[in-house]
């Protein structure tokens, strides 16, 4: 485990236990903990526990990618990159009814073969999450590449 994915980890076993003896945890520390928990995944290289938050009816990229597909996008990146990490920043939620929400953050997306990346990418996510039996899925995204200094 490397040590992102143990930091990772520690912060929602200690929102975990937090939540044990407070308050319950709002909309937008539930989301936040889902996506931190996704993002874990993507570096750990599991793709089964990571398309566990997608929803069955997930659109991406206004509905030019199925879950499915996205599914393949994934494995097709761990497959070309022996390392994979996604730096996520600032996450911001909104709530948009009682059972949905929308998150919105950059990610920097990076890729190589060891601990140094040979590739990377910044880009800006929109996400729509659903509640569905206490349990918070991704069922909508659309993200777009950030071009450095704004020009190509």
């Amino acid at each position: 485990m490397t040590g992102r994915s143990s930091f990772t980890l520690l912060v929602l076993l200690l929102l975990a236990g937090l939540n044990a003896c407070s308050q319950p945890l709002t909309v937008e520390q539930r989301i936040i903990a889902t996506i931190r928990n996704m993002e874990a995944k993507v570096e750990a290289g599991e793709r089964r526990p990571f398309m566990e938050h997608i929803a069955e009816d997930f659109t991406g990229q206004g509905g030019a990618l199925t879950r499915d597909q996205t599914r393949a996008l994934f494995i097709y990146q761990l497959n070309r990159h022996q390392r994979l990490q996604a730096r996520l920043f600032p996450i911001h939620v909104t709530e948009s009814s009682e059972n949905t929400a929308m998150a919105t953050f950059k990610a920097l997306v990076t890729g190589g073969p060891n601990w140094i990346p040979d590739s990377g990418q910044l880009f800006e996510f929109e996400t729509h999450w659903r509640l569905v039996d206490d349990e918070w899925y991704l069922y909508s995204a659309n993200w777009t590449p950030e071009i450095p200094g704004g020009v190509l």
